[in-house]
């Protein structure tokens, strides 16, 4: 899920259960920074105690494809 006009969405991985809340300055890239739905990506992340209900938080991200 990814929620563009606010910049920031959750990403599914099976290191972080119940997704890992992401943010776009988060994200590698130069200029506006968005990630498509689907996309790969190569993802760092911490545990906190709660992120918008979320255990995880990213901390890079970055997109490999569609």
């Amino acid at each position: 899920m990814w929620n563009a006009e606010e910049g920031w969405g959750v990403i599914d991985s099976a290191q972080t259960p119940g997704g890992c809340w992401a943010f776009y300055s988060e994200i590698v890239g130069e200029g506006f920074r968005t990630l498509i739905v689907g996309a790969t990506v190569t993802l760092d992340w911490e545990q906190v105690t709660d992120q918008d209900g979320y255990r995880y938080r990213a901390t890079r991200v970055e997109q490999h494809g569609s």
